[in-house]
Order: C-alpha cells, then structure tokens, then sequence
C-alpha cells in the first residue's frame, strides 16, 4: 500500500541507512545458499531465527506502542504475520483509527523519530486515493548495527482495505502446505538481493502458479509486472 501520493524523507544521523556492508552481506548470502543446497531444517532454522529477532526488534523500537498509545489498532502483516521472513530484515504494521489526517500522524511519527535507532523515515501520502492510508517507511538501526525496515501503513478505519491484508495473510496460510512453505521460503533466501521482489510475489508465484526454481521466479515476476498492479488472495 501506500503506492500513490507524495513523499517525504527525513533522516537522521548515523549515515546511509542502506549501509553497503550490510546489502553485501545479504548477496553474499544468498550466493552460498544456492552453492551449499541449504536442506529443510536449515531453511527453517534460518526462518525461525528471523521470526524471533524481528519479534525482539520490533518490542525494542516501541512503535507498535507508540501507535496503540495514541489509540490505534496495530496488527503485524506480511511475511513476520506468515512466519515466512527470510533474508530481508522487514516488518509491516497495519495501524487503524478514524479521521485519519497528516497531522495527527506525523504527531505520532514525531515520537518515533525521537529514538536515536530511527535513521530515516520516509512518508507516502495516500489520503487522497483509494487506499486511504498514509505509509511510514522508518529504518531502525539495531544494536547489533543491523538495519531494518518497519513499514506503518495508517489506515482510515472501515475503508476498503481496514484487514485487507490481515485476511490475505490467513487466507495464504489456511492453503500453505510444508512442500509450498519449504520453497517459498528456499526462493526467499535464493534471491540474490537486488531483486527487490515483494512477498506476496513468491507466494503468488509458489501457490497459484507452482513455480518452484529462481529461473521459473525471476521470469514470472517480469511477465506479471508487466501488467497492471492488483492485490492477489488465494
């Protein structure tokens, strides 16, 4: 979401947030997945790891108690909802409330920004479409210097999308099996990270289409990006 509208970027300090010793690392990684054939239990061991320090992250930046705070309902989406993270450190939030405005957002954004962890917030303002949303993009740098990305899509309660996601998530897991799970989460750690695939990509592509190699994946992203955007729920 949060695809349409203006946008606003505010850093602060502490440098490139896309720290390239950190994007190095990703690719690097997914290189040896590939050469080393990582088995089952290793794919999941590397996906629950994740899962538990995406958890610890997400307690440890304060944002979904900042946005419950101010009264919202905050929900996780995506691929921490699925238990399908992998080597992209992200985290989706969905946060309702109604009369949604950019100043009563920004007043909540204010009090993540105060945290010293915040090296960059972008904002995409979507108010004005059909999703009636405002989308914060923040970067949280960890202790251990790692970088994540918490993705906050404010949503105007009752619209079209209030659970949207929330239900396109279950609804992923009501029709995953292990063998769709293992290769979903194989092709995750497989793509090199340049890619810039979404999530919902490889779940479209594994459990609709049956695509199960990075060659099949990489030439099923082209053609469907060819056409026009939409949001897919099995």
């Amino acid at each position: 979401m949060g695809r349409n509208g203006g946008e606003t970027r505010v850093k602060n300090g502490g440098g490139d947030s896309r720290d390239l010793a950190v994007w190095g690392a990703l690719a690097t990684f997914a290189d040896l997945s590939k050469r080393n054939k990582m088995n089952h239990e290793e794919i999941n061991a590397l996906a629950e790891s994740m899962r538990r320090r995406a958890a610890e992250v997400l307690d440890a930046s304060g944002i979904a108690r900042i946005w419950r705070e101010a009264g919202c309902r905050v929900n996780i989406v995506g691929s921490l909802r699925m238990g399908l993270l992998a080597a992209h450190r992200d985290i989706d939030l969905h946060v309702y409330s109604a009369g949604v405005t950019t100043a009563g957002s920004f007043a909540v954004m204010a009090r993540v920004a105060a945290d010293q962890h915040v090296t960059e917030i972008r904002c995409i303002n979507g108010l004005a479409t059909d999703e009636h949303c405002i989308a914060w993009h923040v970067t949280f740098r960890a202790d251990d210097g790692l970088d994540w990305q918490i993705d906050i899509i404010h949503i105007e309660e009752g619209t079209r999308y209030d659970g949207y996601f929330e239900r396109m998530a279950d609804r992923i897991l009501e029709v995953m099996t292990p063998a769709r799970r293992d290769t979903i989460l194989r092709l995750k750690f497989e793509t090199p990270a340049d890619r810039g695939y979404h999530g919902v990509e490889y779940y479209e592509a594994v459990i609709a289409d049956g695509v199960t190699t990075l060659a099949d994946l990489d030439r099923w992203v082209a053609a469907h990006r060819a056409s026009p955007p939409y949001y897919w729920i099995p």
